[in-house]
């Protein structure tokens, strides 16, 4: 198998998977359209700082992603926390068994990094508990990778660093999947069609006319939904950003729509959230809007009974992952390209204990 996590030991729900039709997947999708790469492994860290209800979620997505991308090539990806990340006790025991901490990474070079965001609890990150261990790490990346992504409000914070740009609120969430159209020539959108779809999940945005002035590649632009995948250079290594979220599933969105609807029904939201877009079909937007009624008749968390969870699913289609397959694809032969020698993963991997079942 081309991916190998934590030096063969990752997570259990990653481990126990059935991955033959990810792999049928690369050999007969994107992956099949470049030959002769480099030979790997291409090492990554995956700095993984989602909060504790879609940490393992997280996993799953771009362990799924970077599989779809690797083809006929090994991507060996080590996981990293941030401790001041704060963490129940469940994903506390999680995170022991199968990440590092961010401080075995500063002395170490590696090919590429993701850093992903998290749930904002200010409106100015710099006020987030994290927020100086979240710099020191994109000083580390620019130093030590050849390439780094960095995953919506990690692209925020990053921007905000560096260049000192700000996020603006969105009077709505940008909430759906939505068409994009690719603007210039980059080595990351070779290949792509004009025409793009990648889900965003998002209260802010950062604006192009501030990336643009500051330097940084825009790489598509929507009508709707502003930019989803922006560039720029910084010390030794190329910054990749997404404010979207091509690492996504098929139920990722259906998921965070029906915690928003609980939480509206917790009364931990003043508003009844709006229905992703671009995403449900006509069936499906009834089905919700006939739930929706019924939430509003009867406004307790037991409604939530009757959400048409296996019906909705039934509907969905992803749009989005074989554009998201070739980006990844184009970022990993970017850092095959430009491999220099680098200290494997495993030397850094320590033993990490299973928990028992």
């Amino acid at each position: 198998m081309p991916l190998v996590i934590n030096g063969g030991r990752g997570p259990g729900h990653w481990t126990a998977r059935d991955h033959s039709e990810q792999a049928r997947n690369s050999r007969n999708g994107v992956a099949a359209a470049r030959v002769g790469l480099p030979a790997g492994p291409v090492n990554i860290a995956l700095i993984n700082n989602m909060p504790d209800a879609a940490l393992e979620d997280t996993e799953a997505q771009f362990f799924s992603l970077l599989e779809a991308a690797a083809g006929e090539f090994s991507v060996h990806v080590q996981l990293f926390h941030i401790p001041d990340v704060p963490r129940g006790e469940r994903v506390q025991q999680h995170v022991r068994n199968y990440y590092l901490p961010v401080a075995e990474l500063w002395n170490h070079k590696l090919d590429g990094a993701i850093i992903t965001g998290t749930e904002p609890r200010q409106r100015d990150l710099r006020q987030e508990p994290y927020w100086d261990a979240l710099t020191r790490v994109f000083d580390w990346a620019e130093e030590h990778t050849t390439s780094t992504v960095l995953s919506c409000l990690a692209a925020h914070a990053s921007v905000l660093r560096s260049d000192g740009i700000e996020r603006n609120p969105l009077d709505d969430k940008q909430f759906g999947v939505f068409e994009y159209q690719r603007t210039g020539k980059h080595l990351l959108t070779d290949g792509l069609p004009q025409a793009v779809r990648f889900p965003h999940s998002r209260w802010n945005e950062v604006r192009e006319n501030d990336l643009a002035e500051h330097g940084y590649d825009v790489l598509d632009s929507s009508r709707d939904a502003g930019v989803n995948l922006f560039a720029k250079s910084k010390g030794n290594s190329l910054f990749v950003h997404f404010q979207g979220h091509p690492e996504y599933d098929l139920r990722t969105l259906l998921k965070e729509y029906r915690r928003d609807v609980r939480r509206f029904l917790k009364q931990e939201r003043k508003t009844y959230p709006s229905v992703p877009k671009g995403y449900f079909g006509v069936e499906a937007c009834a089905l919700l809007e006939e739930f929706r009624n019924i939430v509003e008749t009867q406004f307790n968390e037991q409604a939530m009974a009757d959400f048409p969870e296996a019906r909705l699913t039934e509907s969905l289609q992803n749009t989005w992952c074989n554009s998201a397959a070739h980006i990844y694809r184009n970022w990993l032969q970017y850092m095959l390209s430009a491999k220099p020698t680098v200290l494997p993963l495993s030397s850094l991997a320590r033993e990490v204990r299973v928990p028992f079942d």
